[in-house]
């Protein structure tokens, strides 16, 4: 048995392992990247980039099995950009394998160990698979199958009305599969904006989608072993599909790495506690990604695997990560966008937190388009010592729409630089943008405009 020392060892290759990794080789430290299989974690292979593929394959009229089988092939494509040739070009070890704590900075792999000043932890996370009588015995999908190619199915039930359960539903709906969407909760997307939700649901119900709100699954009966199965709900409802699609959330990957062993604490749900700068209760040991149960995001386990990077082998504490900027989107059509606080939330938690609401059918590039459905809404609360000169300071920020998922990166960037909200209004925006929704929703914080003005949060 062999023992390398590294002044970082990452195990897991999902975004939050490769952003971590790349991080300290570009601050010239000497890192390794422990992963079993390829690299690029569940967004690339059965996550973001196949559902997006596939959503726009369906938009553009696409048959299903064109549709899957095109998802491989972008796939194959994002793949390369990040495969273990490519990182250790860079001058980054890849040890392909599964790694094992097996002291708090060592990690056994393939019978050797590799020892770090630092240790990252990415083992990101699955589906989750509820304990729905009947559900686990028969063959049902998830993320990680749903997206293999295969002949059309005349029905499929999808489990869950959240963001992954929303945008398949209407994908597949427009690739001609017949879909029931199951939602036990009273709308879709809960923790969106109401209206918002409406909206969604009016549009899936409009691409053929049945949209069942309120309905638990209460049991599922296999009709053979082929995926077909007769689902019960809660609401009454009983009917007999040729696939079931779960999407009911996701569970952490902690089981066999080792963690518990060495002392590394898991949270009531099983996550890896950590604190504001993704130390876990082990000195010289972060966790990045969805196995830390902060943001299951893309984006946000790109940033945290950056963040826990500087703090280990720079030791650099002070970087925290902080979610109140990060922005998510579900792609949908229309797009749902979101980063900060909701109405509901801004009006519970901030003294004086006002809102603008601009509905898109009020945005000159919406009506070009003939697709006006959606709204901006910005909530802003006043600054410490300057209250809401200059507007106050941006704390949330929804946007509907056709390119909700482009406009809403503008302000992240406002709430992650603490602005004045007015600066948005000050940058001239092209036109006939979606993104002049922005100004226009912002000048209604300091004057009416066009018969609008902003009003007191409301829970």
């Amino acid at each position: 048995m062999s023992e390398r020392s590294y002044d970082l060892v990452v195990l897991g290759g999902g975004a939050g392992g490769l952003s971590a990794v790349r991080n300290a080789n570009w601050l010239g430290k000497r890192a390794v990247l422990v992963n079993q299989g390829p690299l690029g974690g569940d967004c690339t292979f059965t996550g973001c980039v196949p559902s997006k593929a596939v959503i726009e394959a369906a938009g553009r009229g696409a048959t299903f099995r064109e549709a899957l089988t095109g998802a491989k092939d972008i796939i194959a494509h994002i793949a390369a950009a990040e495969s273990a040739e490519v990182l250790r070009g860079e001058g980054i070890d890849v040890v392909d394998g599964f790694g094992t704590f097996v002291e708090p900075h060592v990690i056994e792999v393939n019978g050797d160990r590799l020892r770090g000043e630092a240790v990252v932890i990415a083992t990101g996370a699955k589906a989750s698979v509820p304990p729905i009588p009947g559900l686990r015995e028969m063959k049902h999908l998830t993320n990680d199958t749903v997206f293999e190619p295969r002949q059309a199915p005349a029905s499929m039930a999808v489990l869950g009305g959240g963001n992954i359960g929303c945008e398949l539903a209407q994908a597949f709906s427009r690739l001609g599969v017949k879909v029931t969407l199951f939602e036990m909760a009273d709308r879709l997307l809960n923790r969106e904006e109401p209206d918002a939700s409406d909206l969604v649901r009016d549009h899936l119900e409009a691409d053929g989608v049945e949209v069942r709100l309120g309905a638990a699954v209460q049991e599922v009966i296999a009709q053979g072993d082929a995926g077909r199965a007769e689902i019960v709900a809660s609401d009454g409802h009983r009917a007999v599909f040729d696939e079931v699609l779960v999407a009911v959330g996701r569970r952490p990957r902690t089981a066999g790495f080792g963690l518990e062993e060495v002392g590394i604490e898991l949270s009531d749900r099983g996550f890896v506690n950590h604190d504001e700068g993704l130390n876990t209760n082990v000195e010289g040991v972060f966790v990045v990604g969805d196995v830390a149960g902060s943001l299951q995001l893309t984006h946000a386990a790109n940033h945290m695997g950056r963040i826990a990077a500087l703090n280990a082998v720079q030791r650099r504490p002070d970087k925290k990560f902080e979610i109140d900027a990060i922005p998510w989107c579900t792609f949908t059509t229309p797009e749902v966008a979101r980063v900060g606080l909701s109405e509901a939330e801004a009006a519970a938690t901030v003294k004086g937190a006002r809102v603008a609401y601009l509905p898109m059918a009020e945005n000159d590039r919406a009506i070009a388009s003939g697709h006006t459905a959606g709204f901006v809404k910005l909530i802003a609360a006043p600054k410490p010592l300057t209250r809401n000169l200059g507007g106050g300071r941006l704390i949330g920020a929804t946007i509907v729409g056709e390119r909700a998922g482009e406009m809403i990166n503008e302000l992240a960037l406002a709430i992650h630089t603490n602005m004045f909200v007015g600066r948005l209004a000050e940058v001239p925006h092209a036109y006939p943008s979606w993104s002049m929704a922005i100004p226009k929703a912002v000048a209604q914080f300091f004057v009416e405009m066009e018969g609008r003005t902003a009003r007191p949060a409301q829970a």
